[in-house]
């Protein structure tokens, strides 16, 4: 048994020195000192670290299909009322979303940007009594009523009951829509007068609108949109303008939920329209994120990058239409995000070498300054003696 204690004796690395031999100095006091505030600094600023989170990004092939985007934004424009601004959507696949109302808020504004009045987009107006019936006499009592469509029924049996239901039949006919102030039902929805009275307004309209994810645009316009031949026009109305100033302010424009970190770069944009017509465009890449914090929660969302483009209609495309327009895809990269904590034996790794790392380098500090307090102390003594 004794053998075996030898033996462990004779593996010791840490040979022990009988304290008689200690030789202390002022130089190793300081060094000791200077080294324990090293090591105590070190310590905290490594234990705040482990406290802290990390977040790893990979890239992967997004794989995903099938999915919906919900699309957040917030628009400003200036010097185009309400009543004439609409928002329109649609992508590759053929899906098309035309004077989109749901979920969908508008506020005019004065041209100071005081709110005048926030609404939920949507018909009009309440009617007043005795409608024009589609045969043309006006509605009577216990009658159920059936307005005319002008032109623009399907069927004998179709009816227009309001604005809309018009606008509607005259957009599946491909019809513009120019004779407003001659049709019952926007007379008495009031309309007319709405645009009348918000001449000189602006418009704040914000929400949010559900699409394919697939490429596609959306894009905000004076006047209604109709389709005929995969062409978009835009009816402009009895009112329309020569010129429409389409300058605008994107508040907040985001793809998906917000997650930390996220920076949507048309956040707080701006463009003053400076010639007397014409068409802004976005190009937009977006790019599928998938965010999970230390908890475990997930977000999908979406980052995207951009670059713009102006058209001035009069001088390049005379028979295009004014707007702002919103054209994205995706690509087919994913980032991933998680958040993490360093491990804790990462955490006593780097403990581990702050310590020995810098008792080492003060040791070798200590040696270096003790050896040449000796060669002098000689020198000096050997001086003295000659």
């Amino acid at each position: 048994m004794e053998n075996v204690f030898n033996k462990l004796r004779n593996l010791d690395a840490y040979p022990k020195v009988n304290e008689d031999f200690y030789s202390r100095t002022l130089s190793g006091g300081i060094i000791t000192l200077v080294s324990s505030l090293a090591i105590f600094f070190l310590f905290f600023s490594e234990f705040r670290l482990y406290l802290h989170t990390v977040t790893e990004t990979k890239l992967l092939v997004d794989t995903s299909r099938g999915e919906a985007l919900r699309i957040n934004f917030d628009v400003t424009f200036p010097a185009i009322p309400c009543t004439l601004l609409n928002l329109d959507a649609m992508d590759i696949s053929g899906e098309q979303h035309l004077d989109i109302k749901h979920d969908i808020i508008k506020k005019r504004i004065n041209a100071h940007g005081d709110v005048i009045e926030s609404r939920q987009d949507g018909i009009g107006a309440p009617k007043i009594e005795k409608p024009l019936q589609r045969h043309g006499g006006r509605l009577e009592h216990n009658e159920t009523y059936c307005g005319s469509c002008f032109g623009a029924e399907q069927s004998d049996d179709d009816c227009c009951n309001s604005c809309e239901e018009v606008r509607e039949a005259y957009r599946r006919k491909g019809w513009a829509m120019t004779n407003v102030d001659l049709i019952d039902q926007c007379k008495r929805e009031g309309f007319i007068q709405r645009v009348k009275d918000e001449d000189g307004e602006g418009c704040n309209i914000h929400g949010s609108l559900e699409v394919n994810k697939v490429a596609g645009n959306f894009h905000f316009a004076p006047g209604k949109s109709f389709h005929q031949t995969n062409i978009f026009l835009s009816d402009l109305l009895a009112f329309q303008k020569d010129s429409y100033n389409i300058s605008h302010r994107i508040n907040r424009l985001a793809f998906g939920e917000y997650f930390p970190g996220v920076v949507n770069p048309l956040d707080g944009a701006q463009w003053i329209h400076e010639t007397s017509n014409g068409m802004y465009q976005y190009f937009i890449k977006v790019v599928p994120t998938i965010y999970t914090d230390i908890r475990g929660r997930t977000v999908h969302s979406n980052q995207y990058s951009v670059t713009q483009h102006f058209k001035n209609l009069e001088v390049i495309y005379p028979n295009s239409h004014p707007g702002v327009f919103f054209i994205y895809d995706f690509s087919p990269i994913k980032v991933t995000f998680k958040e993490e904590h360093i491990s804790f034996l990462h955490f006593i790794t780097n403990i581990c070498a702050v310590i020995g790392g810098i008792f080492t380098v003060a040791g070798i500090i200590d040696s270096f300054v003790y050896h040449g307090q000796r060669r002098m102390k000689k020198k000096m003594e050997i001086g003295k003696f000659r």
